[in-house]
């Protein structure tokens, strides 16, 4: 069984959280809700993990009721918050026999659905959590996770503080788990990691602005996008906001993402101009969007 939410709201004093939000996820999909922080991501996830009530809507995991059957899905989900929060004073073993012995399982009994995580970890089982590196503390809250076999797993933004190797690394487990039958709900703020999800739900301000594979959302980018570059980029934004026919303009690595009001244009004219303006070393191309082109564009 999947993941099913239908209007689901939550206020916090007046603040609205989230509201009005509906989606379902699939058995054995990995689903992806990306947006910044202070979107929504955690509420959402509090509420499915039944750590939260919601004020509105209704919600069901693994065929479970977030209110109704709250002792039957916390039985059934494997839950990664944001902060590391598993015992940092335990060693790795001892948190991992720790949590297989809160389900009434053990570490052998579930090992080969943690064996390539742990692995990695496993020469280091006598430290203490409090002292691993970050990439090492995330694959053991993986591992705990895990060790109960759930059937739903939530992330929620596992990766955010590790480096770009552990990152990848930890993209390539999820794959793994997957491939296993688990059914995977992650959150994160890094919109590259979007398109790793057979489909994703893009929030903002508490709110769904698009849900469909990433390709698709892409698909739907409504204008051509430019990749310009320039000697002094902060100028280039300051010089493109005032163009007249700016539709949008933002950063993005070196170089400077820029879309015009107009169908089509000379891209020479609008060199002449930011010529006149003073820049120099310019470059103009045509580029493709991306899932963060498209969640800047829905969220205008």
């Amino acid at each position: 069984m999947g993941i099913r939410l239908s209007n689901i709201g939550k206020s916090y004093k007046k603040v609205k959280a989230v509201q009005n939000i509906s989606f379902n996820v699939e058995p054995g999909e990995l689903f992806g809700l990306i947006g910044p922080d202070g979107a929504g991501k955690t509420t959402i996830f509090r509420i499915l993990t039944t750590l939260l009530f919601p004020d509105e809507g209704s919600a069901s995991v693994a065929g479970f009721d977030v209110v109704k059957d709250y002792k039957a899905i916390r039985k059934s989900v494997g839950y990664m918050p944001g902060r590391f929060s598993l015992y940092q004073d335990l060693t790795v073993e001892e948190n991992l026999t720790f949590f297989a012995t809160i389900f009434g399982t053990t570490i052998e009994e579930n090992y080969d659905l943690i064996e390539d995580i742990y692995v990695q970890i496993e020469p280091f089982k006598d430290r203490r959590a409090g002292k691993l590196s970050g990439g090492m503390k995330q694959k053991l809250a993986l591992s705990c996770a895990l060790i109960h076999k759930p059937q739903v797993l939530f992330l929620d933004e596992p990766t955010t503080g590790v480096d770009p190797v552990s990152r990848k690394e930890f993209w390539e487990m999820l794959k793994r788990l997957q491939q296993k039958g688990i059914t995977i709900l992650v959150s994160t703020p890094y919109m590259d990691e979007a398109a790793l999800c057979d489909r994703i739900a893009l929030i903002q301000d508490g709110e769904i602005l698009e849900i469909d594979t990433p390709e698709a959302i892409v698909k739907k980018f409504p204008k051509t996008i430019y990749n310009f570059g320039a000697d002094n980029m902060s100028k280039l934004i300051q010089t493109l906001q005032k163009y007249e026919h700016l539709y949008s303009v933002f950063p993005f690595g070196e170089f400077v993402h820029y879309t015009d009001k107009r169908e089509s244009f000379e891209a020479s004219d609008l060199k002449s101009y930011l010529e006149k303006e003073g820049l120099t070393d310019i470059s103009i191309e045509v580029t493709q969007p991306n899932i963060e082109d498209a969640f800047m564009e829905l969220a205008k």
